[in-house]
């Protein structure tokens, strides 16, 4: 998919974590976003503050 196969083991190694960890950053500032956008909806209609 990436051309990955085409590196070395520890290459292929090292651009794997750092695709994962990529991964896990846009997880995490998506998931602070939604957060944040849907939570003043969802404590309305759950009848909190």
């Amino acid at each position: 998919m990436f051309g990955l196969e085409t590196l070395s083991g520890s290459a292929q190694a090292a651009v794997t974590v750092g695709i994962v960890f990529l991964q896990a950053i846009a997880l995490y500032v998506g998931y602070g976003a939604l957060t944040r956008v849907a939570q003043p909806t969802v404590l309305d209609a759950l009848g909190g503050e």
